[in-house]
């Protein structure tokens, strides 16, 4: 995936093995934005940042290719938030009102319950068309076995998508991990169903980034 357009090179990262590639191997361009697979089959199911699938059940079948960098709609054409989405918890529903739509931010130290929160919202809108999608990022592969017991458990995969990421995936997958995310999300908020997206946790996104800026020999900004 191209990164950098320079007068006389480019920058870009690899989404894969590096074996075999060295210095002055040939390469060509696709023609095409970076994207992944995206359909209805891959709701109930554990996905890659590329969009393939880890769970062990069989390839997915597709039905659409979208590409992970979209232009987002502008405010204009936006409808304006008027539908609640509850999280479940009456504490956080009664002084925090989220609408369908809005994007909120969970602030914490370590081990205070985020995930905690982000999981029962996904377990609160069972029954309630909102299709669900986890972005596990830079986590460990236990933790995200851990969520998808949970969400088996109590039903809620029946309308969820887990993309996950783990901290042993190279950086560049944990970089696009939440870019793919969305784009899954998108196919099914462009059939006119709302989607639930959490990013679990943007601060380890963070990092991938960095180091992708520092190993392309830019300022890795903020």
């Amino acid at each position: 995936m191209v990164q950098d357009i320079r007068k006389n090179e480019i920058g870009c990262i690899l989404l894969g093995s590096d074996t075999g590639i060295r210095e002055g191997t040939k390469v060509a361009r696709t023609g095409k934005k970076a994207g992944v697979p995206v359909g209805d089959a891959y709701v109930g199911r554990v996905v890659n940042a590329l969009g393939e699938a880890i769970d062990g059940k069989g390839e997915i079948k597709s039905d659409d290719y979208r590409p992970i960098e979209n232009e987002a709609p502008g405010i204009v054409d936006r409808k304006s938030v008027s539908v609640p989405l509850e999280t479940g918890i009456l504490s956080i529903d009664a002084m925090f009102p989220i609408g369908r739509g809005q994007r909120e931010l969970i602030i914490g130290d370590r081990q205070t319950g985020k995930t905690s929160i982000a999981l029962d919202t996904i377990l609160n809108q069972k029954g309630k068309d909102v299709i669900c999608v986890y972005v596990a990022i830079g986590q460990k592969a236990s933790t995200v076995a851990k969520v998808v017991n949970t969400l088996q458990t109590h039903g809620a995969m029946d309308y969820t998508i887990i993309v996950s990421s783990t901290a042993s995936d190279c950086a560049p997958l944990q970089y696009i991990a939440p870019y793919a995310g969305t784009a899954m999300a998108e196919y099914f908020m462009h059939k006119g169903k709302d989607a639930l997206i959490i990013y679990d946790d943007l601060s380890k996104h963070a990092v991938a980034y960095r180091a992708l800026s520092l190993l392309l020999g830019r300022s890795p900004r903020t």
